[in-house]
C-alpha cells in the first residue's frame, strides 16, 4: 500500500512539473490568452486655438497615428497654451513631461533652421517646401538631436510674414523708422528689424494682443493666419504686404520617448508625422487667401511696389552676411538652399 502511495505522489509531482514547464514556455498569460501589446501615450501641446491650421493638422495626426498603430500609440492634444507658453512647452518636451510640440523657437533646436528665415530668401512657398522635405531639410532636422530634440519633419508656419501697425502704412523702408515692432525671440527677426530701422520689442506670442491694444508696441509681423487667429487686427489699423520672410514649423519630439518605441512603431510615427506636416502645409497655405480677405475687411491694406520692395531687400542684405561671418552657415549652404528651391 505504501509503495502504491509513493508512486501516486511521484506521478502527481511529475505532472505538476510538466504543467509548470508548459506554462513557462507559453507566451500566453495566466488565463491562456496572448499578452496585450504595450501602449504608448504621446502628449502634445501648442499655443494656437483649436481652429488654427496647426491644430487642425494635429487632429489629423491623432486620427492617423492611432489608426495606423492599431491603438498602440494614444495621442493627447492640448491647445490654446493651456500647458504654458511656447518656451515652457519646448522645455517640457526636452524634459519628457510633454512628448511633442510645434511652434517658434526653432533656433533653440538647431541654429541652421535660421537659413529658412533669411529675409527675402524665397519668392514663393513651393520653393521652401521643396527644400524642407529634401536632403537639406532632413539634415537640418537631424541636427536638432544635439540639442535634445527629435524632429521627424518640418513644414511651413503659414505663408509669408507681413506687417501690421497703428501708426502709418509701410510703403518704403523709411516708414519703419522708430516703430516699436513686436517680434518673436528669434535672432534673425530681431536683427532684420534692427537693420531696416524698426525698434524690435520682445513680447510673448500669447501677450501680443494686449501689447498692441495698450500701445506697448506699435505693430507686429506674422502670416495672415496668425493675425486672424489671435485677432491682432482688432488692435491694428494698417496691413502692409512686404512678404519679408517664411518661418519653418518643426515638429518637436522628445527623443527618449521616440527611442522607447519598437521599430515598427517608429516607422509608423515617422510616416504619419511627415504626412501631417504636408497636410499642415496644404491646410495652412490653402487658407491664407481666406485669412487675407478677413484682414482686408478690417484693416487698411497697402502692397509695397517692386521698386520700394528692393529698398527693403537692400537694407536687409547685411543680415545675410552677418550670419555667414558668425558661422551659422556658409554662402555655399545658402546657395544650396537657393538652388534647391528653384
Amino acid at each position: 500500500m505504501k509503495k502504491i502511495l509513493i508512486l501516486a505522489v511521484a506521478v502527481a509531482l511529475l505532472a505538476g512539473f510538466a504543467f509548470a514547464g508548459g506554462q513557462q514556455d507559453s507566451p500566453a498569460g495566466d488565463n491562456g490568452a496572448a499578452a496585450e501589446p504595450e501602449t504608448f501615450v504621446f502628449k502634445y501641446a501648442h499655443t494656437q486655438s483649436p481652429n488654427h491650421p496647426r491644430s487642425l493638422s494635429m487632429d489629423f495626426f491623432k486620427d492617423q497615428l492611432e489608426k495606423a498603430s492599431n491603438g498602440r500609440i494614444e495621442v493627447e492634444l492640448f491647445y490654446n497654451g493651456v500647458l504654458g507658453k511656447e518656451a515652457e512647452v519646448l522645455d517640457m518636451v526636452k524634459l519628457g513631461t510633454v512628448q511633442g510640440s510645434r511652434g517658434g523657437l526653432f533656433e533653440r533646436a538647431n541654429k541652421k533652421f535660421l537659413i529658412y528665415t533669411l529675409p527675402f530668401m524665397f519668392n514663393n512657398t513651393d520653393q521652401v517646401q521643396e527644400v524642407m522635405f529634401g536632403p537639406i531639410g532632413q539634415e537640418i532636422n537631424a541636427g536638432a538631436l544635439a540639442n535634445g530634440l527629435y524632429i521627424p519633419a518640418t513644414g511651413v508656419a503659414g505663408g509669408f510674414r507681413n506687417i501690421t501697425n497703428n501708426v502709418r502704412p509701410i510703403e518704403t523702408v523709411a516708414d519703419l523708422d522708430g516703430l516699436k515692432m513686436r517680434t518673436p525671440p528669434i535672432d534673425m527677426t530681431i536683427k532684420t528689424f534692427n537693420a531696416i530701422g524698426a525698434n524690435p520689442q520682445q513680447v510673448a506670442y500669447t501677450e501680443t494682443y494686449m501689447a498692441l491694444k495698450t500701445g506697448v508696441v506699435d505693430g507686429q509681423e506674422n502670416p495672415f493666419s496668425n493675425i486672424v487667429d489671435m485677432k491682432f487686427y482688432e488692435a491694428q489699423k494698417y496691413l502692409s504686404l512686404v512678404n519679408w520672410q517664411i518661418h519653418p514649423d518643426p515638429f518637436y519630439v522628445n527623443p527618449d520617448w521616440y527611442n522607447s518605441l519598437p521599430e515598427d512603431l517608429k516607422a509608423i510615427f515617422d510616416s504619419v508625422a511627415e504626412s501631417t506636416m504636408k497636410y499642415s502645409n496644404e491646410k495652412w497655405l490653402g487658407g491664407e487667401k481666406d485669412y487675407f480677405y478677413t484682414l482686408k475687411e478690417n484693416l487698411e491694406v497697402n502692397e509695397v511696389t517692386p521698386e520700394n520692395h528692393k529698398g527693403f531687400v537692400d537694407a536687409a542684405k547685411p543680415v545675410w552676411q552677418g550670419y555667414v561671418d558668425d558661422g551659422y552657415f556658409t554662402w555655399d549652404e545658402i546657395n544650396a538652399v537657393l538652388n534647391a528651391g528653384k
